[in-house]
C-alpha cells in the first residue's frame, strides 16, 4: 500500500514539474519556431502582411544602421520636394456653369425642328421635352445674358409644341401654294386709303424705297421657292425702312421681335443687331414664312399670322370647333384688328401695283439698287471716320451697314459693306484711323430678390438709395417688390426734371381717333366716361372723323386706389403680359380688375390698376 502511495506522489510531482517549465519556456520556444524558415510551398500559400508603423530594434546593429539610413534619405527626399500646394478654388461663374447646359438645350431644339420637318413628331416632342428638363433647374442669378437665353428658350419651345400639336389637327383643304388675288369690301377699303386717303404718300414712299431692297429680296424667295409677291410685305411692314421700330418693338424691313429673330439666326450683341441687316433679316422673314406655310397651308393665313404670331391665329382656329381650314377669311372677323387690316392691306398693295394708272397713281420712280463690296476688317473703328477716309458721306456707309448699333464696328472680324472701289483705299489707311468706343451704359437693371431692401441694392452697386428712388420714381424706401426690374443709375446718367416730366406726362392723354371707334369706346377704354371728354374737348356731339386728336380726362379711381390697386400708365411697347409680368401678377388677375378681355387693346398713355 505504501509503495503505491509513494509512486503516485513521485508521478504528481514529476508532472506539476512539466507543467511548470513548459509555462516559463513557452514564448522561448514561439520565438524559435518563428525564426525557423517555412517550406517553399507553405511560403506562396501565405499573405504578405504590411510591417507594423512603429518597428521594433532589432538585436543586430548592422540592421538598424540600415533602417536609420533609409529613414534619413526619406527625409532628405521631403526636404527636396515639398508638399504640392493647396489649389485656389476659383470664383463662381453662373455663365460658365451654365451656358454649356443652355447650348445643349438648343442643340435639343434644332434636332426637335429637322424631326419635324421629317414627320416625325413624336421624336420631335421628345426632343424638346428634353431641352425643357435641362433649362427648368437653371439659376440664372440675375445674369442678363442667361435670363435672355432660358427665356428664349423656354419660348421657343413653348412655340414648337403648339405647332407640332396644331400640325396633327389642321388639314388644309385645295392647292394654296399661290397668293389669292381677291377683291371684297375689306381690300377695296384699304385701296382707297392707299390711293387717294391719308396713307396715298406713305406708300409712293414706300414704293419708291423699296427700288434699294426689292432686287436681292426677289432673288432669295425664288431661290426658296416662295410666291416672289412676298417681296412686297416689307412695304406693309416697314415702308421699306431698315431702322422701322414697332411699338412691340419690333425692328427692321421685315419687323422682327428679338425672340423670333433669336429663333431664326439673327445674332444680336453690343455692337450689331442683325433684324436690321436687309440681307440676314429675309432669309431669317423666309424660313419663317416657310415654316408658317407648312402649318397652315394657305398664304393669307400665314400672314396673318407673320402678324400676330402662329399661336393666337392658331387660338381663332380651334375656338370654331372644326378640324380644317378652308382660308383666312373664315378666321377675319374673329382676329385681332390690327391682324385683320393686315392682310388686306398686303392684297390692296398687290393690287395697286398690279395695275397702279386704274388707281390714278405714277409709280415709275425707285431708289437705285444698293451696290456694294464687302472687306473685312478687326479693329474696333467708327463709320465716320471711315467715310472721310474714302471720301463718301457717313449717311451713306450707314445706309449700307444699318446693323451696327452705335456706328461702330466690333473688334472681331467684320464684313464691312462699302461702295465699289472703296475697299483697297480704305486699308491702305487703316492704320490711321483711330479705335473708336461706344457710349458708356449710364444705368444697370437688378431684379429684385426676396428680402432685398434698397440699401442692400444700393452697396452693391455702389450707389445711393436717393438715386436709386430718383430714377425709379419711388417715394417709399420699403415699397418694392421680388421679381420687379429696378434701374440703377450709373456715372452719367441724367435724371429726367420735373419740368420734363410733367410735360410729358400731359402729353401722353391723348388719343388719335382711329376706324371704329366711338366715343363710347373710348371712354370705356380709358376708363372715364362720354360725357367728361365732351367737356375736356368742348363738343356738343359724338361725331369723330379717322385722324381726329381727342384730350383724355386725367384722374385715378380712389375706390380702386383704397382697395389695394396702384395705377400703371401704359407706356410704348407695353402689352398686358408684359405690365402683369412687371407686377408679379397672373395675366388673368390684370384683365379681371381692369374689365379686359383677351382681345383688348391697350394704348400709350392709358391708366390701368396693378397689384
Amino acid at each position: 500500500m505504501k509503495s503505491i502511495f509513494n509512486k503516485l506522489l513521485t508521478f504528481t510531482l514529476l508532472f506539476s514539474l512539466q507543467f511548470f517549465l513548459s509555462g516559463c519556456f513557452q514564448p522561448f520556444i514561439k520565438k524559435n519556431v518563428a525564426q525557423e524558415p517555412l517550406p517553399e510551398e507553405t511560403q506562396t500559400n501565405i499573405p504578405v502582411s504590411n510591417p507594423p508603423a512603429e518597428a521594433v530594434l532589432s538585436d543586430n546593429p548592422d540592421d538598424n544602421k540600415e533602417e536609420s539610413l533609409i529613414d534619413k534619405q526619406a527625409d532628405e527626399k521631403k526636404e527636396n520636394n515639398p508638399p504640392a500646394p493647396k489649389k485656389v478654388k476659383e470664383p463662381f461663374s453662373p455663365n460658365k456653369k451654365f451656358q454649356p447646359i443652355l447650348d445643349n438645350a438648343l442643340e435639343f431644339c434644332q434636332a426637335a425642328q429637322e424631326f419635324w420637318q421629317k414627320g416625325e413628331l413624336d421624336s420631335s416632342l421628345e426632343a424638346l421635352d428634353r431641352a425643357y428638363a435641362l433649362i427648368l433647374d437653371i439659376d440664372t442669378y440675375d445674369k442678363p445674358k442667361l435670363i435672355q437665353q432660358k427665356e428664349d428658350l423656354r419660348f421657343l419651345i413653348s412655340k414648337r409644341i403648339l405647332e407640332i400639336y396644331a400640325s396633327r389637327n389642321i388639314v388644309v383643304n385645295g392647292n394654296h401654294n399661290a397668293i389669292p388675288m381677291v377683291m371684297n369690301k375689306y381690300i377695296q377699303n384699304e385701296i382707297d386709303l392707299f390711293t387717294t386717303g391719308k396713307e396715298k404718300s406713305f406708300f409712293i414712299e414706300s414704293y419708291r424705297r423699296s427700288g434699294m431692297f426689292r432686287p436681292r429680296i426677289l432673288q432669295a424667295l425664288e431661290a426658296a421657292g416662295l410666291p416672289l409677291e412676298l417681296s412686297w410685305l416689307p412695304l406693309i411692314e416697314s415702308g421699306f425702312k431698315v431702322r422701322a421700330l414697332s411699338r412691340a418693338r419690333a425692328l427692321g424691313l421685315w419687323q422682327f421681335i428679338p425672340s423670333t429673330g433669336y429663333k431664326f439666326g439673327l445674332k444680336r450683341d453690343k455692337f450689331i443687331d442683325e433684324r436690321l441687316d436687309p440681307i440676314k433679316s429675309t432669309t431669317a422673314a423666309i424660313e419663317y414664312l416657310k415654316e408658317l406655310h407648312q402649318i397652315f397651308g394657305d398664304w393669307s393665313t400665314v400672314l396673318a399670322a407673320y402678324n400676330c404670331g402662329e399661336g393666337k391665329v392658331l387660338r381663332v382656329i380651334r375656338k370654331q370647333n372644326v378640324n380644317y381650314l378652308d382660308n383666312f377669311w373664315d378666321l377675319y372677323e374673329r382676329l385681332p384688328r390690327e391682324t385683320a387690316r393686315y392682310v388686306p392691306r398686303f392684297l390692296a398693295t398687290l393690287h395697286i401695283i398690279k395695275d397702279p394708272e386704274k388707281y390714278g397713281l405714277d409709280l415709275t420712280q425707285t431708289d437705285q439698287p444698293l451696290e456694294y463690296e464687302t472687306v473685312e476688317i478687326s479693329k474696333q473703328i467708327h463709320l465716320k471716320n471711315v467715310a472721310k477716309n474714302i471720301d463718301i458721306s457717313t449717311k451713306k456707309l450707314e445706309l449700307l451697314n444699318p446693323e451696327l448699333r452705335y456706328k461702330i464696328l466690333p473688334a472681331e472680324k467684320y464684313a464691312l459693306k462699302l461702295p465699289a472701289g472703296s475697299a483697297e483705299t480704305l486699308l491702305s489707311k487703316l492704320d490711321e484711323i483711330p479705335v473708336s468706343s461706344p457710349p458708356a451704359r449710364t444705368f444697370v437693371y437688378h431684379r429684385i430678390r426676396r428680402g432685398e431692401t434698397l440699401s442692400v441694392i444700393a452697396r452693391r452697386y455702389k450707389t445711393s438709395v436717393w438715386r436709386i428712388k430718383r430714377a425709379n420714381n419711388l417715394r417709399r424706401s420699403n415699397y418694392i417688390i421680388a421679381g420687379r426690374l429696378l434701374k440703377i443709375p450709373q456715372r452719367g446718367y441724367k435724371y429726367q426734371t420735373k419740368k420734363t416730366a410733367k410735360r410729358k406726362y400731359r402729353k401722353r392723354y391723348v388719343h388719335k381717333v382711329a376706324s371704329g371707334d366711338s366715343l363710347w369706346i373710348i371712354a370705356k377704354r380709358y376708363g372715364t366716361t362720354t360725357e367728361e371728354i365732351q367737356k375736356l374737348n368742348n363738343m356738343s356731339g359724338t361725331n369723330l372723323h379717322i385722324g381726329q386728336v381727342i384730350k383724355l380726362p386725367v384722374r385715378s379711381n380712389k375706390a380702386m386706389l383704397k382697395n389695394g390697386y396702384k395705377a400703371y400708365e401704359v407706356k410704348n411697347g407695353d402689352t398686358p403680359f408684359i405690365i402683369a409680368k412687371q407686377n408679379n401678377m397672373s395675366l388673368d388677375r390684370l384683365l379681371k380688375i381692369n374689365k379686359l378681355t383677351a382681345g383688348s387693346k391697350i394704348y400709350p398713355g392709358q391708366q390701368l390698376y396693378v397689384e
